[in-house]
């Protein structure tokens, strides 16, 4: 993405207003008119706990994006506001609870109003509802390959993942090469059945399997002989090049020529 588009996105009123939301404790602390409405006059500098909390906001931000793998302007900020709406919450709580309830209720208006904006491109995904649907359907053609996406709506990581998997699938997809979601903090029994640990301290979200003949093929990210897990960069040209999508594309797009072939031969007779 360049630079006139990555500005043109960051523009959008979720970016803006998530920026306030994220700075209203320091804001509120430092203009006096404010602080003396919120807070006692002689209380408008942080104290050492405040102080505290934004340095650890700043380390987790620093490490959690980047273990991420934003890609993006956009990615980063979307990640980092995660962490600082939370760390906000504890600050607001920190001076007085009832202002950490209104601030928690802001935050879920806000999600519920100004959501991240969502991909512009066509993306031809299907998304699964649990363990039977996902079997039922990658079982239901075994001449199909599926590269499926098991994700948590709330996991930082894979809201920054979703652009990336959503292009690919608008540029990739065939009818014998078709891209698919799930997601596993709604449906629990699929990350079983694959092995997924879903917990906000998971290195597996998100994951990326490709079946073929009904079957793993591989997946990213991967474990080692030592069953430690490979860290993996979910960048658009990483993807493509440990999944050898243009190679997959290809082969897949050969196989549905011949066999369209094979079916219009003996009409052609």
């Amino acid at each position: 993405m360049g630079f006139k588009q990555e500005l043109a996105v960051i523009r959008q009123p979720y970016y803006w207003v998530n920026l306030i939301v994220c700075l209203s404790y320091i804001i509120a602390k430092r203009l006096p008119m404010t602080c003396g409405i919120l807070f006692r006059p002689d209380h408008c500098d942080l104290d050492g706990r405040e102080t505290e909390i934004l340095f650890f906001l700043v380390s987790v931000v620093a490490i959690r994006t980047r273990r991420a793998g934003s890609v993006s302007v956009a990615d980063y900020l979307s990640a980092s506001y995660t962490y600082a709406r939370l760390a906000n919450m504890a600050l607001w709580w920190y001076a007085d609870a009832r202002m950490g309830i209104a601030f928690g209720v802001v935050l879920v208006l806000l999600a519920l109003a100004l959501p991240r904006p969502a991909v512009e491109c066509n993306e031809k995904l299907v998304y699964f509802r649990g363990e039977k649907d996902l079997e039922e359907e990658i079982n239901r053609d075994k001449r199909v390959i599926w590269i499926i996406a098991f994700y948590a709506a709330w996991h930082p990581a894979c809201n920054s993942f979703a652009p990336v998997f959503a292009q690919l699938s608008s540029e990739f997809h065939l009818e014998n090469l078709k891209f698919g979601k799930v997601d596993i903090g709604r449906y629990p029994d699929v990350a079983l059945k694959y092995r997924i640990l879903d917990t906000a301290l998971s290195k597996q979200l998100p994951s990326m399997i490709l079946f073929k003949e009904g079957k793993e093929e591989m997946r990213r990210p991967q474990a080692d002989t030592k069953n430690n897990l490979i860290k993996f960069l979910f960048s658009n040209d990483n993807i493509k090049a440990s999944f050898d999508m243009v190679g997959l594309y290809k082969d897949c797009k050969e196989a549905l020529a011949k066999r369209k072939a094979i079916v219009k031969k003996p009409k052609d007779e």
